[in-house]
């Protein structure tokens, strides 16, 4: 002890007084002292005095030890009670002790009072000790027991955000803190971003500036103090940088930083301020450094756990999007069938009429109206077999991609629908208003511009059916990096979410029976074409959004536009050899080919076909022109184009077809074929053949 004891002497004589203190000193120890004799000085004593041993006579005429004991037991002070007595016995000495007493010493016995007091003195610093020892080993446990809690809240966690919330709530509930808050570290920049603060921070933060979303720049020096150490305290916070000014502004000035590390990297620092200086203990410490690695590992595996989650998104969008591609895939060879049965069948229906109207001049006017109507039904049956041969069909390796100006293709577009978006709704008296949102300088994009606008115009009809009671149409352009995108938006209906999974597959539709459901079909086939994407987004209730993106090109631009066949008949006669295993068609270019004045020989299939070829060439009178089917059975078309090109390698040879250009999308057109004509043919399509062939031969 560093001053002099100071002793409480209770005692009425005031020479017993004097002798204990002669005896004290005589035996070394160094104190002041103070003789009371009343209850009322014994307590202001108690106050004033702060006595570190008290020494007491039994019996006062006023007071006694018994009642000064129950006073201290009251108070539930610790101060050493020493009884100093002439007369009483054991039995007293041994209530007393039981009371709480330290010693009891005779008067006659006075020796023994200095050793008595310095064991007493001893006793209790021992206990105090043993008590601090077990208020830490309390302290510990709460704070263990804290810590627990926390973890297994934070393990219950498997977001960022949702574990840096119960952190700083468990914190602020369980420990006195003013402010407590997590945030993120920029080693490029130095800085740290506040991600999360407590509930009951948020008013302190404002303040300094720590605030959620709050960036803090910080000392490179401080942040390696913050690593090495493990945990960073400052006791009382100096006003040596503008952080800490502001911080001193706000009444704070004790800091403790804990840095959040993963493998020994920082990423991240807990914080946590109290107004008082000094107010966190070593327990404090040890306690926020255990809290920051836990956080730091709970954060980690989050973190883990979202890019696992994202991983899997990513993985089941590309799988469902491959499903989608095989179901259309599979979709696609279903129709192609279909559209080659189609167009055979219609093949004779539309080539008869056309060829009637043509040739026939004397028709009345009831009968040529009639075959109009015909002609304008087998036409439509057509158009819709095209557009489901559009969804499935790639591009051809001989297709030549043009420089087409998407802005100019979504102006086109809306002129085109203007009656659908602006005339038909406002007869009903609704207003779909049309916004254009077209980004200047767009660069150009390789494609072919007939498809791409066709792939608008029916993006715009979808947006006016989505909106039955008006809205907003949005055409927007833009560029993204190395991708240029054509957006249509609207504000109608929406879609819910399986309606979304499904709307691009053909002939799924929610319009009933006014929808035929190729309209997106066919947009996603010239999207697959251009090898583009078309992102869907919608919500039912609040519209749709449907974007085309493009890449942007990295060769040549393409080739100018070639010059388009005239269609009218070619001037001289040819002798034509039309091979095909159905009789009609046969019979529909035979009267086509005769109506152009060519001389014409049918035969019924491949073979027929190359005996009939071999037979002319070994009278003399070869064929000029060799148009045949493709699918026949035993010699399709190209053994036909094959062999005719192994006897007569000048005779041109025309592939006639009602797969289309699936046949160019599959596989390389043969060199032995020198045009492909699609099914069914029509008069000025054969004339064209006819004239580009025979133009070839020639060149």
């Amino acid at each position: 002890m560093d001053r002099p004891l100071r002793i409480l002497i209770l005692e009425d004589v005031p020479t017993d007084a004097e002798l204990v203190e002669w005896e004290l000193r005589r035996a070394g120890l160094v104190f002041t002292s103070r003789r009371v004799d009343t209850e009322a000085d014994f307590r202001a004593a108690l106050d004033d005095f702060e006595p570190d041993v008290i020494l007491a006579d039994y019996s006062l005429p006023q007071f006694d030890a018994m009642a000064a004991l129950r006073i201290l037991r009251d108070r539930a002070s610790d101060v050493p009670f020493i009884l100093v007595t002439g007369s009483q016995g054991e039995e007293v000495a041994v209530e007393c002790i039981k009371a709480g007493a330290a010693d009891y010493i005779l008067k006659t016995s006075l020796t023994r009072l200095p050793t008595a007091v310095q064991n007493a003195l001893e006793r209790r610093e021992l206990e105090r000790a043993r008590r601090r020892a077990e208020e830490e080993l309390r302290y510990q446990l709460t704070r263990m027991h804290l810590l627990n809690r926390i973890v297994r809240a934070i393990a219950e966690r498997q977001d960022v955000r949702s574990i840096l919330e119960v952190t700083l709530q468990y914190l602020e509930e369980h420990m006195p803190v003013a402010y407590a808050g997590i945030g993120l570290y920029d080693e490029a920049t130095q800085t740290v971003r506040v991600l999360h603060v407590g509930p009951r921070s948020r008013a302190l933060a404002e303040a300094p500036e720590v605030g959620p979303g709050a960036v803090v720049s910080v000392d490179p020096a401080v942040l390696r103090r913050v690593v090495e150490d493990k945990v960073l305290y400052i006791p009382d916070l100096p006003v040596d940088s503008p952080l800490y000014q502001k911080l001193v502004r706000a009444g704070i000035h004790s800091v403790v930083t804990v840095p959040l590390l993963v493998d020994g990297r920082l990423f991240g620092l807990l914080a946590v301020f109290q107004p008082t200086a000094y107010a966190f203990s070593p327990a404090d410490l040890g306690f926020l450094q255990a809290l920051g690695e836990h956080v730091a590992l709970a954060i980690q595996h989050a973190r883990i756990l979202e890019d696992l989650q994202r991983a899997y998104e990513d993985l089941r969008q590309t799988q469902r999007a491959v499903m989608q591609q095989e179901r259309l895939r599979a979709l696609g060879q279903m129709a192609s069938g279909i559209v080659h049965d189609i167009n055979n069948a219609l093949s004779p229906i539309l080539g008869y009429v056309e060829l009637l109207l043509e040739t026939e001049p004397d028709l009345n006017e009831r009968v040529r109206r009639q075959l109009e109507i015909v002609k304008t039904a087998a036409a439509d049956i057509a158009h819709i077999v095209a557009r489901i041969r559009e969804f499935y069909r790639s591009r051809g390796a001989d297709e030549t991609l043009f420089p087409v100006d998407l802005n100019r293709v979504a102006e086109q577009a809306v002129d085109l629908t203007r009656p659908r978006w602006r005339d038909i709704p406002q007869e009903r008296g609704l207003v779909i208003e049309v916004r254009m949102e077209l980004e200047p300088g767009l660069p150009t994009v390789l494609g072919q511009e007939g498809e791409i606008r066709e792939a608008v115009v029916n993006l715009i009809l979808n947006a006016v059916d989505a909106m039955p009671r008006g809205g907003v149409l949005t055409i927007r352009t833009f560029r993204r990096g190395d991708r240029v995108a054509l957006e249509v938006q609207d504000t109608g209906v929406g879609m819910d979410e399986e309606t979304r999974r499904r709307c691009l597959e053909p002939f799924f539709t929610t319009k009933g029976k006014a929808g035929t459901g190729l309209g997106l079909a066919v947009v996603y086939g010239v999207m697959q074409r251009h090898e583009g994407d078309i992102q869907i987004e919608s919500e039912l209730g609040r519209g749709t959004t449907v974007r085309l993106v493009f890449p942007l090109p990295t060769g040549e631009a393409g080739r100018p536009r070639p010059p388009a066949e005239e269609g009218g008949p070619l001037e001289r006669s040819l002798r034509v050899l039309v091979v095909d295993d159905e009789p009609l068609l046969r019979e529909l270019m035979k009267e086509i080919l005769q109506g152009d004045g060519h001389e014409v020989e049918v035969a019924d299939g491949g073979q027929a076909g190359l005996d009939a070829f071999h037979a002319a060439l070994a009278r003399g009178t070869p064929f000029d022109v060799v148009i045949t089917d493709l699918g026949m059975p035993y010699v399709d078309g190209r053994a036909v184009a094959t062999a005719v090109k192994q006897a007569s390698p000048a005779t041109p040879v025309i592939l006639m077809t009602g797969w289309g250009t699936r046949l160019k999308a599959e596989a390389p057109i043969p060199p032995v074929i020198d045009y492909v004509l699609e099914k069914p043919p029509k008069f000025h399509e054969v004339r064209r053949a006819l004239r580009q062939v025979v133009r070839l031969k020639h060149t």
